[in-house]
């Protein structure tokens, strides 16, 4: 029986992890992709059964007690029979050898997600935004084989292109047959002879590259925009996850948003919210004019019906509420003094007395009953 702690160089109480690092370095100076030969090769398939038995703790148990790993008789019960004749035996099935085979090279990529920071009118009216991002593509040298230029893969020498290995564990029912993934082929079956220079054998690299996102009208910020396909593309040249895009607007200079209202405040002089007028307010779809009531109080707001921010799910689009903020003249000259002190004699002001409003009343009752409407 071979001696399979001398062949991986550690002694016989070496821990789990002693015996892979161990296996890992001879893999690497043995392995046929860049020791090529005869002698490697044979060096590298003891290597790899010395580390199939000592990974397994109940081969490792049994090898240490001087039996051997894999079971010496073939047939009869306890006698290195196949788990699959256990089934076969219980439920009359016909699954063969029951081997799964090699799995493929190729898996799909990751998710990726990033974010996009946009203005308030792209979150309005929708736009497309250049977006810039480091991710996997397929390789260009190898277009995602894997191999260089000329060369290709060949049949793993030690699971014979099956892409799992055979063993024998002792259970309750006996020496039951058991399969694992081949550890020289990664479990695919085939061993690359000369991997590609650039991208190492995983048939993909990674670049920076510019796509543009169609950014719907309506989104928000916390909006994720799902882009099929344009994730980082799989092992092996796989197929390439999604890419989701977070959105963030920017604050705006004039408006807040509530839902898909958008809210601003206009000042306006005392003069005009006692008398009236018409005032001129830039919207973001363009000007528009301000109608306000003789007799307009501070706080009051003015509904401008469907220039707000577009449904995103469904037509139309909500509102733009504009609320008035009067505002007291300061710097009065003398005859401006003197025409409001007239002003208030004829309106029996000289010695106002304040009255104190209802709760739900006055400025802050008024924008709070407009955030509620709205």
């Amino acid at each position: 029986m071979n001696d399979y702690y001398a062949e991986l160089g550690v002694a016989r109480d070496a821990s789990p992890d002693e015996i892979k690092r161990a296996y890992r370095r001879l893999a690497r100076k043995l392995h046929p992709d860049v020791n090529p030969g005869s002698e490697a090769e044979e060096q590298f398939k003891q290597v790899s059964q010395a580390y199939d038995v000592l990974s397994d703790p109940a081969k490792r148990r049994s090898y240490d007690m001087g039996a051997d790993p894999y079971g010496g008789a073939q047939g009869g019960f306890g006698s290195g029979f196949s788990f699959n004749d256990i089934m076969d035996a219980f439920f009359g099935g016909a699954t063969g050898s029951g081997s799964r085979g090699p799995r493929s090279r190729q898996s799909r990529g990751q998710d990726g997600l990033v974010r996009l920071d946009i203005d308030l009118p792209d979150a309005v009216f929708g736009a497309e935004k250049p977006l810039t991002i480091d991710t996997a593509v397929v390789c260009g040298t190898c277009h995602g084989d894997g191999c260089q230029p000329g060369t290709g893969k060949r049949t793993c020498d030690v699971c014979k292109g099956r892409g799992e290995i055979q063993m024998v564990q002792r259970s309750f029912l006996g020496q039951v047959m058991m399969t694992r993934p081949c550890t020289a082929c990664q479990g695919v079956g085939v061993v690359i002879e000369k991997p590609c220079f650039d991208c190492s054998g995983d048939g993909r690299v990674r670049t920076r590259r510019t796509m543009t996102v169609k950014v719907p009208a309506g989104v928000d910020t916390g909006t994720r925009i799902q882009l099929a396909g344009e994730g980082e593309v799989g092992h092996g040249g796989g197929p390439a996850g999604d890419l989701y895009v977070e959105v963030r607007v920017r604050p705006h200079d004039t408006f807040t948003r509530r839902g898909d209202d958008l809210h601003a405040t206009l000042e306006v002089p005392m003069t005009a919210a006692a008398l009236g007028a018409t005032i001129g307010f830039e919207t973001l779809d363009g000007p528009r004019d301000i109608d306000i009531r003789r007799g307009t109080q501070a706080g009051e707001p003015v509904t401008l019906r469907g220039l707000g921010v577009t449904h995103l799910r469904g037509g139309g689009r909500g509102d733009a509420i504009v609320h008035l903020a009067v505002t007291t003249p300061r710097g009065l000259d003398e005859t401006q003094e003197d025409l409001l002190r007239r002003l208030a004699e004829l309106r029996g002001e000289e010695r106002p007395e304040g009255r104190v409003a209802p709760a739900d009343s006055g400025f802050l009752g008024k924008l709070r009953d407009a955030f509620k409407t709205h």
